[in-house]
């Protein structure tokens, strides 16, 4: 899992290096959990978790309470998550999760990219058992912390793995023990950076190198939509 983790991670970052595009998309998010569960993130874990992933992208103060705001609004009635699924070029897997106030743009302009590349949408659910949905957290080391120790004590939190980054570590559990996960996470005071719900490959496959550039530019093209909020695909 973890090199797969880091390689996605690690594209996406560098393709999310603009600003300009990072703030509007998790301000959509910020929208449908203020939406969806309210406006205070004390009451509502969904909403804390966008503002939590959105500080640490250094989003401003002022964009994340705009966001909130806009819960209330007429742009907000219409808000919605939804996922589209197909073969990219070469065949590669491709998960496309989107956030968007118009699905009829929004699929015109996802089914275009899959198109000019070659590929081709499949119907909905179709690569569901493909990949395993999980709820990654990364966190911060407090100092004098017992990764091994720290694993046992959350096991009935529903831990399946924890494993060291860079500067940070990183727990996996099944998306369905999200919940469980972050509040255990939390009542031990384990500062969290990020927790977000990820999809991984079942079985991972491997392209060259000019395949792979052929489908890097898919995914470039593909995460740049404003309506995109994640892209997943099977590569190992």
């Amino acid at each position: 899992m973890g090199r797969a983790f880091e390689y996605r991670r690690a594209a996406k970052e560098k393709r999310w290096d603009k600003m300009s595009k990072v703030f509007p998309k998790l301000g959509k998010l910020i929208t449908i959990a203020a939406k969806e569960g309210g406006q205070d993130p004390d009451l509502n874990p969904k909403l804390r978790q966008a503002i939590q992933n959105a500080k640490a992208e250094n989003m401003p103060k002022d964009n994340i309470e705009a966001a909130i705001k806009r819960a209330a609004g007429k742009d907000a009635e219409t808000m919605v998550e939804i996922v589209y699924e197909g073969k990219g070029p070469h065949g590669v897997l491709v998960m496309v999760e989107c956030a968007t106030d118009n699905t009829t743009r929004t699929v015109a302009n996802v089914k275009s990219y899959f198109n000019k590349s070659g590929g081709s949408f499949v119907p909905s659910g179709s690569l569901e058992f493909m990949f395993s949905r999980k709820a990654v957290f990364e966190f911060n080391m407090k100092e004098g912390l017992d990764l091994e120790e720290l694993e046992l004590e959350l096991i009935d939190a529903g831990l399946e793995e924890i494993e060291m980054g860079e500067e940070t570590a990183f727990a996996y559990a099944d998306y369905t023990n999200f919940g469980s996960l972050h509040h255990a996470l939390e009542e031990k005071g384990i500062e969290i950076v990020t927790s977000k719900l990820q999809r991984f490959p079942n079985s991972p496959v491997s392209f060259d190198e000019e395949q792979m550039a052929d489908i890097e530019k898919f995914i470039d093209k593909v995460e740049d939509d404003d309506d995109v909020q994640a892209v997943y695909t099977n590569i190992g």
